[in-house]
């Protein structure tokens, strides 16, 4: 899947999911307990239906597992973005780093001033599709530079054709 694949499909995850927290005002648990709930009668319905047709399932559900160098791989990258936050917060508050603390203060008063404005669910979807249009603008920006490239030439050469 390409990266406006990814993007689209993040966009439209993401809006599902603020739908359910904001318009239904329902807690991400209960949207974790709504997903877990379509899955299991999905697989069993599907199970059933398997069973019912005499076909065959190549993989079996109950043998999926991710190996011990990738359950360490996750773990040790939250424990190292965990870390790496701690560190900043440590050196803001120490006050060592005066930059870093400014900056750190503003974005905190900052963000705090936008939770009193508007719902934390807001605020993370709008980052999300922030998020999701930087990764188009990334995606179109390639093909925007080729479509520009090509459109260039074409004008310098109608140039070059009327100036003769």
């Amino acid at each position: 899947m390409g990266e406006m694949g990814k993007a689209m499909g993040l966009l439209i995850s993401g809006t599902l999911v603020y739908y359910h927290c904001a318009y239904r005002n329902a807690t991400l648990l209960s949207l974790f307990s709504d997903v877990f709930i379509v899955l299991l009668c999905s697989l069993a319905i599907l199970g059933l239906l398997f069973r019912q047709l005499n076909v065959s399932v190549p993989v079996d559900p109950l043998e999926w597992q991710i190996s011990q160098d990738t359950a360490s791989s996750i773990v040790a990258r939250l424990a190292n973005t965990v870390g790496a936050a701690e560190g900043v917060l440590r050196v803001a508050a120490t006050g060592h780093d005066k930059r870093l603390f400014v900056k750190v203060v503003i974005c905190l008063y900052f963000l705090s001033a936008l939770g009193r404005l508007i719902s934390g669910v807001t605020v993370a979807y709008a980052g999300l599709c922030l998020f999701c249009l930087s990764m188009l603008c990334q995606t179109s920006q390639s093909l925007g530079n080729c479509l520009l490239k090509r459109g260039n030439g074409e004008i310098l050469e109608q140039a070059a054709h009327s100036d003769t």
